[in-house]
């Protein structure tokens, strides 16, 4: 990256996010070109952080994303791709490769998006993982079905949390699905459905070393919340526990497996309630949805997308140094609301430290110095979400 001119990051969405990574860049002293979705570029994108913003019908097709990124580089000479949105994590790998632009490539982009090469990547290195097959030749998924118990779900492979994954008990039911699918088969696959407590962890990542990760745990799984509906929650876990120190080296492993250079991870594990054993489900090379970001930064003060926009720019060409931390405890509890600006008055408690400002939508952000403080407010914060705010997408989807 030459030194004579502020280096250049085009950043690319397919959904609006991401306006602390934008920001970010600006104070870094890059020159930040922003090119999304045009059914997005109304939104309020923090324009007087961005140099030149751009718009296209469509982020995912690869021959016009070449062009497009391609003429724009005529007159500008771009340094940096980044996607801000999990979508567009492999459309900026083919970009980097295409323009021979520093950054995480197309094969490592597909174990941060591809629900089977990540599985794949974990069987073959002992990493554990539920039990799956491709939904590609028909004696394996015969073998897969008289081998494995139901339930079983089958996942998209390029989808991201919980969209497209369907539940199935009866292998007639799940065998007329895959017929339906047709040529469209073998972007999916079939894995074994374990039941048990879902965790994540939350990372940044620089030279290929983790120098943050926050493990938590979900209140509920997030497929179940996703599927059936109800109140979203997650907090931090007791730091010195087994099970954090189990997830925070397990995580790392993935990290090491999956050749992640720079950047931040969103990763999921299941403690299998049968077993006890836990369990890879699935990671991405981001910023975790569900203003997970704000449980981390509410418990260390660290924002993720900020950091992540400073690995983004210096790609180890510059010296990254995480800033000072905090070890306390976050959590969330969120949910879809029948009212379109709810009323949080009530939650007056001091370890509120944000409220999520978004219609039809009630999330409230915890910090406090201990995890059983943060599960009594969680506690006491779900049912009364559930009681006077919870609506289903479909109450709520008329009204907006």
């Amino acid at each position: 990256m030459p030194s004579s001119r502020p280096p250049t990051i085009l950043c690319i969405s397919s959904y609006f996010k991401g306006n602390r990574f934008l920001e970010t860049c600006k104070e870094q002293g890059a020159r930040v070109l922003l090119l999304v979705r045009e059914a997005v570029l109304t939104e309020p994108w923090v324009r007087e952080a961005c140099d030149e913003v751009f718009g296209l019908p469509s982020l995912f097709d690869e021959k016009a994303m070449i062009r497009s990124v391609a003429y724009l580089a005529r007159t500008r000479e771009i340094d940096r791709i980044a996607p801000l949105d999990d979508f567009d994590v492999e459309m900026a790998a083919m970009l980097r490769e295409h323009l021979r632009i520093p950054g995480m490539g197309r094969t490592t982009s597909h174990y941060f998006r591809d629900k089977l090469a990540m599985r794949e990547r974990c069987r073959s290195r002992g990493i554990p993982v539920p039990a799956f097959v491709h939904v590609l030749n028909d004696d394996r998924i015969s073998r897969f079905l008289e081998s494995t118990p139901a339930p079983w779900l089958l996942k998209p492979r390029s989808q991201a949390n919980s969209y497209g994954i369907q539940k199935f008990e009866d292998a007639a039911a799940l065998r007329r699905r895959i017929d339906e699918l047709g040529d469209e088969r073998s972007q999916y696959l079939l894995e074994r459905y374990l039941p048990g407590d879902v965790c994540h962890v939350d990372g940044i990542v620089s030279s290929g070393e983790v120098v943050l990760a926050e493990p938590h745990r979900y209140r509920r799984p997030l497929m179940e919340v996703a599927k059936g509906g109800g109140v979203f929650a997650t907090r931090t876990l007791e730091r010195e526990s087994k099970e954090a120190v189990e997830l925070v080296a397990l995580h790392a492993r993935v990290v090491q497996e999956f050749g992640l250079r720079h950047g931040v991870t969103h990763m999921e594990f299941i403690r299998g309630a049968a077993d006890g054993e836990l369990y890879f489900l699935e990671t991405a090379a981001r910023v975790g949805g569900g203003h997970i970001y704000d449980v981390v930064e509410a418990a260390t003060g660290v924002n993720l997308w900020a950091e992540w926009a400073k690995l983004e720019v210096g790609q180890g060409e510059q010296p990254y140094t995480l800033p000072p931390r905090r070890h306390d405890y976050g959590g969330i509890v969120m949910s879809l609301a029948r009212q379109e600006q709810p009323d949080t008055s009530t939650f007056s408690d001091p370890e509120v430290v944000k409220r999520i400002d978004r219609a039809f939508h009630i999330g409230l952000v915890l910090r406090a110095g201990s995890r059983a403080r943060i599960d009594a407010l969680l506690d006491d914060y779900e049912p009364r979400v559930a009681r006077d705010h919870l609506a289903t997408l479909a109450e709520v989807a008329p009204i907006r």
